[in-house]
């Protein structure tokens, strides 16, 4: 984990947030090739859950919402972690976090009773803070989807089943962080809201688990690092009929990606009881009037970039030296192509080099680099995932052809100018 993180800070991936200010705990910036990796991430997933579906529509619902929303749903009464303090080395630490009744900070056995913690940050609204301008900065972008159902039922005339997608900031005032971007007070969720006929539920939520179990599969994910894991009875919801969580395997063990859930009916009955307002859908063909239930697929898009970044690391032994190389699938690279001129001095190259960058950007981001020699600048394409490098010599201005390097194999070819564009678009769409 430690050559990932530092990676990440070397290369532009993530920072450390207010690092000048000596940063603050368990909040991190993306920086300029970490923030287009999880851009990646997020039209990856808006492409797989909505523009190639016929079942799905898209939403971006406010991070600030009424208060009553958070009473209907729960999280005001009962949104909370249950603390606890070791006796022994005072710290304080969520009780179902304690393994084999020992602290994790200390090993002491011996703990102060447990008090329930709201997770929810607070905030007010207008001038005066008082009771009347409490408000929350929501504790996850399901309740925004639930509470637009009739809006999109009105807008769209959708049949069941179908669902509603959505990408995120939430925030959940976690007292026990770390382990780097995987658990944060901030972060951005991708979570579907699933209708269907209660007869159909369990049916959908087969399906969804396969589903999105084989999108991480196809971004390049190894299967063997991913595993599925059903929730015990004594780990649901209330609400909760049944529950899986795609889990990976990080290097500090394996852990939640995203869980996939059977939430029943319970969401849109309590937002139709606290609002006053019918959301039940009506069946076009036998008029029956029901609460449909909800499958929920709910990811975090920075545990899933984690997640991706720590798959693609690879070290590598090439001629006696150690080769750092993140095989990022194409639709993740960050940089698809890396145009290097292999004399920086000769300005005939480097024009030819930058208007082959310029034409290339039109398709996929490309960049120019003439910073270092030749080896070390395909050494830092390689650490960052660039899929191809494109050098362009002093044949280049004779033959009129450049040499493609691929990342993965290493192996190059020469390709002429007049096929590069089409070349490695072909490369980049197989």
């Amino acid at each position: 984990m430690d050559k990932i993180v530092s990676l990440c800070k070397r290369r532009g991936f993530i920072f450390p947030s207010s690092e000048i200010y000596g940063g603050l705990a368990s909040t991190f910036d993306y920086g300029p090739l970490g923030v287009e990796l999880k851009r990646n991430v997020k039209a990856a997933w808006w492409k797989a859950v909505v523009h190639d579906r016929d079942d799905m529509v898209g939403l971006d619902a406010s991070i600030l919402m009424h208060p009553d929303v958070w009473k209907a749903s729960g999280h005001t009464d009962s949104f909370n972690d249950i603390l606890v303090d070791c006796k022994k080395c005072k710290n304080r630490c969520r009780e179902d976090h304690i393994v084999g009744g020992k602290c994790p900070h200390c090993g002491g056995k011996e703990f102060t009773k447990g008090r329930a913690f709201n997770l929810m940050l607070k905030t007010h609204l207008g001038a005066v803070e008082d009771g009347a301008s409490l408000a929350y900065l929501r504790p996850e972008t399901a309740q925004g989807i639930f509470v637009n159902f009739r809006n999109v039922m009105d807008t769209t005339s959708r049949k069941l089943p179908f669902g509603i997608a959505q990408i995120g900031k939430a925030f959940r005032n976690e007292v026990t962080t770390g382990n780097y971007t995987f658990r944060m007070r901030e972060f951005e969720q991708m979570e579907i809201e699933y209708f269907t006929k209660p007869e159909d539920a369990e049916g959908c939520h087969k399906q969804w688990i396969e589903d999105r179990l084989n999108w991480f599969h196809d971004l390049g994910i190894r299967k063997e690092n991913l595993r599925l894991r059903e929730h015990g009875k004594n780990e649901l919801a209330h609400y909760a009929k049944a529950c899986s969580d795609i889990e990976y395997q990080f290097p500090f063990g394996w852990s939640e990606l995203e869980g996939i859930a059977n939430r029943t009916d319970f969401d849109l009955k309590q937002h139709s009881k606290f609002s006053g307002k019918d959301l039940q859908y009506q069946d076009k063909v036998t008029n029956e009037r029901f609460f449909p239930y909800v499958i929920e697929p709910s990811g975090g898009v920075d545990r899933a970039t984690l997640a991706f970044l720590a798959d693609a690391y690879h070290e590598e032994e090439v001629e006696g030296r150690t080769r750092v190389v993140l095989k990022l699938s194409k639709q993740l690279a960050p940089t698809k192509a890396a145009v290097l001129p292999l004399l920086k001095k000769n300005n005939d190259i480097v024009v030819l080099a930058k208007n082959i960058k310029k034409d290339l950007e039109q398709c996929f981001t490309t960049v120019y680099d003439d910073t270092a020699a030749i080896g070390k600048l395909y050494r830092r394409q390689d650490e960052v995932g660039t899929f191809f490098c494109v050098t362009v010599d002093v044949d280049s201005l004779e033959d009129r052809k450049v040499t493609v390097r691929e990342r993965d194999t290493m192996e190059q070819q020469r390709i002429a100018l007049d096929h590069l564009k089409t070349y490695l678009i072909e490369k980049l769409s197989n």
